[in-house]
C-alpha cells in the first residue's frame, strides 16, 4: 500500500508540475509588461511630417489592448521644420515628435532640443539594444535624444523572376554586374538597370555614388575633415564613386534617355519597375516602402506578378555597401502632459516585435537587429560588418552629401568631366 501511495503521489506531483508548466509561458511571457495603472485615462499626440501614418496607428490599437483608456493620435504639422519648435512650446504640446540627426548641432533646432528627453535614461527602460548600434546617435554628453523607428539605405530593386527566367544570377561583384547587364542586353532587354535621372535630388547617380564615397571617407578621418569643411582637396575622394557612375552609363547598363522618362523617384519608379521588363531598378529604401501599396495599382504587375527584393549595388569586387541610416526617428517632449504614459508607449514601441511590425506595414527597413525578417530587405542582412557604415556615426554632414549628389548627377549627365567635378568640390549648390 505504501508503494502504491508513493506511486500515486509521484503521479500527482508530475501532473501538477505539467499543469504549472502549461501556464508558465503565459505568466512569464517575453514582451511588453505594463507598469502603470491599466485604467489610466489620458491623451498622447505624435506630430510629424507624414501625410498619414497607418503603421503607427496600428501600434496605437495594439497599445490600447493594454491601456484601453489612453487616446493616441497622429497629427501632421504643416511646414514641419519651421513650426515644430513653436508647437513644442504651445499650450497643446505634442508628446512625441519626428526628429532626425541633421537637427543635432543646428542652431535652428536648439529650442527643440531644450524640450527633448534623454531616452537613454535608465529609469525609462527603453530596449535600445534591439536597435542596430550604428543607428543610435548619442550627443557629447552620451544622451540619446531620438530613436529610429525606420531606417533607410541605397541599392536596387531586383526582379528575381527575370534572373531565374534567363538563367542568370543576381550580381554580387562589380564584374558580375557589368557582365549580367551585357547578358540581359544580349537577350533583348533594352534597360538592364534604370532609375530616376531627371533632377539631381534622389537621382540614380547619387544612389550609386554616395555609398562608395561614404565608404571611402569612413576609413580616412583626414579626408572626412576636409570633405565636411568643403575643402576642394576632398574632391579627389569622390573620384572612385564618380568613375562607377560614368562606367555604368558608358557600358550601356543605364540608358539615361529612357530613365529621363520616369517623372519621380517614388511612384513612377515603382510603376516602371512593375512593368516587369527591368531587371534592376536603382533607388533608395524610401522608394521601396511604396511597393506594396502600388502592386495593385500596376495593371502589369497585377496580371503578371513577380518576386522582387532590394539589394546593395555591387560597386566593388568585394560586393556592395550597406549605408545604414535612420529614416524617421522619435523624440519625446519632456514638458508634455502625461509624460509617464508617453514613456510607457515608447517602452512598448521600442522593441524588436513592434518595430518590425511597423516596418512591415510601412515596408521600410526595420531599425532592429532582425534585418532578415522581411524577405524584400533580406539581402542587406548578408552584407558583412566591414562593409556596413552609418553616415551619422562616421560624421558625414548634409553639406557633404550635397556635393556628391550634384557632382554625380552632372558627371552622369555628361555636363562635367570627372576631373572638373573633382576640382569643383565645395562649390556645388
Amino acid at each position: 500500500m505504501k508503494k502504491v501511495f508513493c506511486i500515486l503521489l509521484v503521479i500527482c506531483i508530475v501532473l501538477s508540475l505539467a499543469a504549472c508548466g502549461g501556464k508558465a509561458p503565459e505568466e512569464t511571457a517575453v514582451g511588453f509588461q505594463p507598469k502603470l495603472d491599466k485604467d489610466t485615462s489620458c491623451s498622447i499626440t505624435v506630430v510629424g511630417s507624414y501625410d498619414n501614418f497607418e503603421a503607427l496607428e496600428a501600434e496605437f490599437d495594439r497599445f490600447n489592448e493594454f491601456y484601453p483608456n489612453v487616446k493616441l493620435s497622429y497629427v501632421k504639422l504643416d511646414d514641419y521644420n519651421n513650426t515644430l519648435a513653436t508647437a513644442l512650446g504651445s499650450s497643446e504640446k505634442p508628446n512625441i515628435f519626428f526628429s532626425n540627426a541633421s537637427m543635432i548641432g543646428n542652431e535652428k533646432y536648439a529650442s527643440v532640443f531644450a524640450h527633448t528627453e534623454d531616452l537613454a535614461a535608465a529609469d525609462l527602460g527603453l530596449n535600445l539594444d534591439c536597435i542596430r548600434p550604428g543607428l543610435i546617435n548619442r550627443d557629447a554628453e552620451g544622451r540619446v535624444m531620438m530613436v529610429p523607428v525606420f531606417s533607410r539605405s541605397y541599392g536596387m530593386l531586383v526582379n528575381q523572376d527575370l534572373f531565374e527566367k534567363e538563367g542568370l544570377s543576381v550580381p554580387t561583384t562589380w564584374t558580375e554586374l557589368l557582365n549580367v547587364c551585357e547578358a540581359f542586353r544580349g537577350k533583348g532587354y533594352e534597360n538592364p538597370m534604370m532609375g530616376y535621372s531627371l533632377k539631381s535630388s534622389s537621382c540614380l547617380m547619387y544612389t550609386v555614388a554616395y555609398p562608395m564615397f561614404a565608404a571611402t571617407l569612413a576609413g580616412n578621418p583626414e579626408a572626412l575633415t576636409l570633405a565636411n569643411a568643403m575643402d576642394p582637396a576632398a574632391g579627389e575622394y569622390m573620384r572612385p564613386a564618380l568613375e562607377k557612375v560614368e562606367q555604368l552609363i558608358a557600358n550601356g547598363c543605364v540608358d539615361l534617355e529612357a530613365c529621363d522618362l520616369i517623372e519621380d523617384n517614388y511612384t513612377k519608379v515603382i510603376l516602371r519597375f512593375f512593368e516587369g521588363d527591368v531587371p534592376m531598378m536603382i533607388c533608395a529604401g524610401d522608394t521601396v516602402s511604396g511597393t506594396r501599396k502600388r502592386e495593385s495599382q500596376s495593371e502589369a504587375f497585377t496580371n503578371s506578378p513577380f518576386t522582387y527584393s532590394f539589394a546593395p549595388i555591387p560597386l566593388t569586387e568585394e560586393g556592395g555597401y550597406f549605408l545604414d541610416s535612420p529614416s524617421i526617428e522619435f523624440s519625446v517632449n519632456k514638458d508634455c502632459e502625461d509624460l509617464d504614459m508617453t514613456n510607457e508607449f515608447m517602452r512598448f514601441l521600442i522593441n524588436k516585435e513592434e518595430l518590425n511590425e511597423m516596418a512591415s506595414v510601412k515596408r521600410l527597413v526595420t531599425p532592429t537587429t532582425d534585418l532578415s525578417f522581411d524577405a524584400v530587405y533580406a539581402p542587406f542582412s548578408q552584407v558583412p560588418a566591414e562593409r556596413t557604415f552609418s553616415p551619422e556615426v562616421i560624421g558625414i554632414t548634409d553639406p557633404l552629401t550635397g556635393q556628391i549628389r550634384v557632382a554625380a548627377f552632372r558627371v552622369g549627365k555628361g555636363e562635367l568631366s570627372i576631373d572638373d567635378a573633382v576640382a569643383m568640390y565645395g562649390s556645388f549648390e
